[in-house]
């Protein structure tokens, strides 16, 4: 018989390691100023819609919780992110128990401690809440695959649903869900004799279907947005793509972890081929299948590092079934985790120098506070009635932080999909003078459309440690007739 109390022993270990590994989130999340992509989530949360130009709105509510109960600061625009990721590694441990991968502790441990899982759990992107409601069906397709009730194929539904809330890559989601279906006899049984995967079915597009809609409404601008993504295919370069595509999860899953993943992958594929066994096909059908997907495309287009990150909660799984996983989980977690903590650190602090604006940390994080002070102090002297940006991630970091009292304005086609103002919600109106701040990255003149006038005044920038992230020209502006129309007025998140 088991040892019960060596059972409670474990789980007791476990809890407390990732509880405290979960307080070390939260810390790191609230320490880490928010980035550019980070504060234009916010923005979202502050004009709620059933989607926006770039992807569904999950990851917006997200926001709105967590800036609900701890306002517009790091901490309250990640809180879901360590949280969700605490729930996710037992639902983790609990679908490797149910698919007969052992105790599961090892799948748990693999996954918070690859990088992927651990930034990601401290920043707050469209990937953190798809990565959950993944890990979520997963674990509701396991209940099925381990002999459940027919009502799980509901919850599976439910759960998919809400992945493709948000974010549209979770269409591999329900792609697998329904291969694993097709091609297994545990899933043709109950496809032929049972209506509720079916409606299960349903209730996914049901849930989807308020982004289906504001889609509809908004000439399918996100799905076109993200589906043109494939048309720009340079095959002659594969061979780099591919090689970026392999470097990248060798980095970000770890190097140990990541080799795991792969031969548990093959290994499960074998199993699966040769017994049609409803747990290995499970997690060939939401590891395999995203894989292959993945490396499709980077046949003639570059794969984003944190796109493949929905292939490892099944790929941990498969990898504690490997015979040689246990004598390398510990050397591989002490790795990863190892990492995680360089960059928690890098990330807060910037400490190791890298070089200016070649390093991620200045470039995307460093100095974002003390910029929105300059841009106060430089709109107060020259007497500007409203500051004005034309690119949205400087755009949406000042308006998290300047105060009320001056005018954000926006100039951006993206923003006529948002429900946002315009100027003379402000009492803005021709002939006002303003501040553009425009990044030096952009070579070209500013659009003169908005302005009926406009002076270069000087520049200004934004670091950490010394070391300059970006630079900005300043330029004194007039609004012009057609301004109303073109520009957005923006929220702000400064505390009064």
């Amino acid at each position: 018989m088991p040892d019960r109390s060596s059972s409670r022993s474990d789980a007791g270990r476990f809890a407390l390691a990732l509880g405290l590994l979960t307080l070390l989130r939260l810390v790191v999340a609230a320490a880490i100023p928010v980035s550019p992509d980070e504060a234009y989530y916010w923005l979202w949360a502050q004009a709620p819609a059933a989607g926006y130009y770039d992807h569904p709105f999950m990851v917006a509510a997200w926001v709105h919780i967590g800036t609900g109960l701890f306002g517009n600061t790091g901490l309250g625009i990640r809180l879901l992110g360590p949280i969700s990721t605490a729930i996710g590694s037992y639902l983790i441990l609990d679908a490797a128990r149910r698919l007969g991968y052992g105790r599961g502790y090892g799948a748990a441990i693999l996954l918070n401690a690859t990088l992927l899982f651990g930034a990601g759990s401290v920043l707050m992107t469209p990937d953190t809440p798809l990565l959950f409601f993944w890990i979520l069906t997963l674990w509701t397709a396991a209940r099925i695959a381990a002999g459940g009730s027919g009502w799980w194929w509901i919850a599976t539904g439910a759960a998919a649903g809400l992945a493709l809330d948000s974010k549209y890559t979770a269409a591999l989601l329900l792609a697998g869900i329904g291969l694993w279906a097709l091609l297994t006899p545990l899933g043709r049984r109950w496809l032929l004799r049972d209506v509720r995967p079916w409606a299960g079915l349903v209730l996914a597009l049901a849930v989807f279907l308020p982004v289906i809609l504001w889609n509809a409404d908004h000439h399918w601008v996100s799905f076109a947005k993200q589906g043109g993504r494939t048309a720009d295919f340079h095959p002659a370069r594969a061979l780099q793509f591919l090689g970026e595509l392999i470097g990248g999860q060798l980095g970000l899953a770890t190097p140990i972890i990541f080799i795991l993943c792969v031969l548990g992958l093959w290994r499960a594929t074998a199993i699966a081929i040769a017994t049609r066994n409803a747990a290995p096909s499970l997690l060939v059908a939401l590891g395999l299948l995203p894989a292959l997907v993945f490396i499709q495309h980077a046949l003639g287009d570059r794969v984003q590092g944190n796109w493949p990150e929905i292939l490892y909660p099944a790929a941990v799984i498969a990898a504690i079934g490997l015979p040689c996983c246990q004598r390398w989980l510990k050397p591989g977690a002490i790795l990863g985790f190892a990492l995680t903590l360089i960059v928690y650190v890098q990330a807060i602090a910037s400490p190791i120098p890298m070089g200016g604006a070649s390093d991620p940390t200045i470039r995307l994080l460093g100095g974002w506070h003390k910029l929105g002070s300059a841009a106060e102090i430089h709109a107060r002297q020259t007497g500007a009635q409203f500051i004005a940006v034309d690119e949205y991630g400087l755009g949406s970091e000042l308006a998290l932080r300047l105060p009320k009292t001056i005018p954000l304005l926006a100039d951006d086609p993206r923003w006529q999909y948002f429900n946002l103002p315009g100027p003379a919600t402000a009492g803005l109106r021709t002939g006002a003078t303003g501040l553009l701040i425009r990044t030096e990255r952009r070579h070209d003149a500013p659009d003169a459309t908005p302005w009926s006038s406009m002076r270069e005044l000087g520049s200004i920038s934004r670091s950490r440690n010394g070391r300059v992230g970006e630079s900005y020209k300043l330029y004194a502006v007039t609004l012009g007739p057609s301004a109303p129309a073109l520009l957005a007025r923006l929220p702000s998140g400064a505390s009064p």
